[in-house]
Formats: C-alpha cells, structure tokens, sequence
C-alpha cells in the first residue's frame, strides 16, 4: 500500500479535494499497523483504531515532522516513530512522553474522515470541511448474493486520463479486440451515440447504434469511479473501477468484479486475471497520453462520439481543477475531523 511519501507540505488534496473516494480494499488494511497512502499527492497514515474502525492521519507529526506511518499502534492510537508522542483517530494528542504536565491541547495533528463501506476504505478529501453526506455505491455491489473480487493496480498516469478511458466505448475494438472489444470489431462502421441519464451520484450512459440501443449500460459515479453492468441472461455481473490519484503522474486502479453466480473463492482468480489482462490492454495507451493530465476540452480534437469523455472533462475543470483543502500547519484537529465509521 505505500506509495512513498509525496510532500507533505503545501495545499492538501490538490485538483481533488472535498470528495468521497475509496482509496483502499479494507481487507488490506490490517490491524496492528499504520500503513502509508498518498492520495492527490497528500501522505496519509492510514490505521485501523481499537475497536478496528479505519482511521486517517495527515502523515506528519506537529512535533518535528516525521512521518507517522513510521510509528506504531498503541491501543489503536498512533505513536510517532520519534519521540513517542501519540495522536487518536481525530488527531488528538493523547500522550507526550517525558512531558507529565504539557497541554495535550494545542499538540494536535490533522485528521481526515474516514469510513469503512461496500468493501472499501474511503477518506474524504479535506482537513477542514465536513462531508454533507456519506459516500454512496451501486445496488449490485452491496448485494447478501453477490461475490465481490478485487485488485489494485498502478499506472504511470495522471488519474483523469485513467478514467476518461474507463468511461470510453469507442476504444473498445481497437485496443481490446481480442478481449472485450471482439464483438464491437465488426460493428466499427456504424454510427455510434450516447443516450445520457443524469442522476444525483452522476449519469448514466447507453450506447445506441445506428439507432438501436446496445445491451448494457455504464455509469460514472461522482468524481472517479464508474461501473459497467454487462448483459448477461439471468444473472448479473458488474465492473467496478475507481481511479484513485496518487499524484500528477501516478494513478491507483481499484478493480471490483461483482457477479451472483461462480461464487466460489476459488474461482475469483479467473475474474482477477481477466480484469488485469483488460486493464493492461488499456495500460499502455494511457501512459503513453502526452499531456498527462487531461487538458481542456478545445485542447484536443473531438468528435460526437467523445460526448461522455467530454462531460467528465468539463466537470473535471469546473468542479475539482485547482480545488484544495487548504495549507497542513501544526495544532489541534478542527472539531470531528475523523469522521464516521
């Protein structure tokens, strides 16, 4: 999980900030460490507290800067690796060693919500603002009957190139024509349209061709993950990607099948290595973008087919383009930082 320790000085969650994102399987968060993660170029201590509840530091300790991933859990507190000083889940200085009298108060960190949902770690990208509402998922993967498989992936890109190619249809039989483009290789002379839904998580996309709509649909779910519910004849199978930045040039892939059907652990290898052989086709081409973050829109040629690619840009620039949480500096945690569990 870590992803060395990007600055941690200057404004907190640049270009992606007071969002919910998932940024981790909870399956890989464990319970007698804190681990390392930077999102949008933000380090954070990621810990699990006593009573196992996901937590959230910034990964810098007030005191003289060290990074508390370094350190250990003490009762579900963070201790940092250097002169022992120990923050709970909402940055509280609970404890400074050789220090019986100090004023815990005023020696607090930094602390983000945090909250353990659908399978997922998610953080709320901001120090200073509450989340008017927790993060939401799609129905189809939080269902008692469905089997739900994962795995995280790195790519050498900025994450708005990553996921302007997961909501991209007409790739499909250049890039995966082997995969799961084969059946659209054929189909590739046709005229092609997007029907868009809006809805309150984000919109809903149906590729229509040549008038008549194609089985399927995708959805892109506000601000990086989208969901593919591939057509199947009495069962039901969907493709979960979240695009997690990890900073200006590198991107976390969170790749989720969900299916109620070959539910058997055993099984999930299939799904995994499947997911990877598509994402690696993508791979590639993505990391070969120049620039790496998308530009505006009249900075690149388009064409109607790049509608749906075209509105996430827009709200890219409009809604989280130069967004952030504001400069980390030493001192209490503002007042119920540490979220929900």
């Amino acid at each position: 999980m870590n992803d060395g320790r990007v600055s941690r000085g200057g404004p907190l969650f640049r270009d992606f900030a007071n969002v919910w994102t998932p940024v981790a399987f909870g399956s890989s968060l464990p319970r007698d460490r804190p681990v390392q993660l930077t999102v949008a170029g933000t380090s954070l201590a990621l810990f699990r507290d006593e009573s196992g509840v996901p937590a959230a530091l910034i990964d810098r300790c007030p005191h003289r800067g060290a990074a508390l991933s370094l350190g250990r859990l003490e009762g579900g507190r963070v201790q940092c690796p250097y002169h022992g000083w120990t923050f709970d889940r909402a940055g509280r200085c609970v404890h400074v060693p050789w220090n019986p009298g100090v004023k815990r108060a005023s020696l607090g960190t930094l602390a983000v919500p945090t909250r353990e949902f659908g399978g997922y770690v998610w953080i709320y990208t901001s120090v200073s603002m509450e989340p008017i509402a927790p993060p939401t998922l799609d129905d189809s993967l939080l269902g008692r009957d469905v089997r739900l498989t994962g795995i995280e992936l790195r790519w050498q890109a900025h994450w708005t190139r990553a996921m302007e190619n997961m909501l991209d249809a007409p790739h499909l039989p250049f890039v995966h024509r082997a995969t799961i483009g084969k059946e659209w290789v054929p189909l590739a002379g046709q005229r092609m349209d997007s029907a868009i839904e809006d809805h309150p998580w984000g919109w809903r996309v149906r590729n229509v061709l040549n008038g008549a709509p194609r089985p399927g649909m995708l959805d892109f779910r506000w601000p990086n993950q989208m969901n593919l519910h591939i057509p199947m004849r009495r069962r039901a199978l969907t493709l979960a990607v979240t695009c997690v930045p990890i900073d200006e040039r590198r991107t976390r892939l969170l790749l989720v099948t969900a299916r109620d059907f070959a539910r058997l652990p055993l099984l999930d290898w299939l799904f995994n290595r499947f997911n990877r052989r598509v994402a690696n086709e993508d791979r590639a081409i993505v990391e070969s973008s120049f620039p790496s973050e998308i530009p505006p829109a009249r900075a690149e040629m388009s064409v109607r087919t790049d509608a749906v690619t075209l509105r996430f840009r827009t709200s890219y620039f409009a809604r989280l383009k130069d967004s952030s949480s504001g400069l980390p500096a030493p001192g209490p945690a503002p007042m119920g930082a540490a979220g929900g569990g």
